[in-house]
């Protein structure tokens, strides 16, 4: 009889963690995505025009990171 309480149990486990498997997975890719957009957009910039905003060319990765983080904390 233990056994068969523990094997119901267990029973919603995989579906719980599945679907925090899949939360997860769209978190990540949202992030993603704004990393990307983050990225893409400050590319287009000339070197000029990241220079007026006080950036460099070099900068543009880590910035992007930071951006998806923040949006990832919110």
């Amino acid at each position: 009889m233990a056994v068969a309480t523990h094997h119901t149990a267990l029973k919603n486990a995989p579906a719980t963690g599945l679907a925090s498997l899949i939360e997860v997975a769209k978190a990540r890719y949202a992030r993603h995505r704004v990393y990307r957009q983050t990225v893409n957009e400050l590319s287009e910039l000339s070197n000029r025009e990241l220079a007026d905003l006080g950036l460099h060319r070099s900068m543009i990765r880590r910035l992007a990171l930071q951006a998806a983080e923040e949006f990832a904390a919110r």
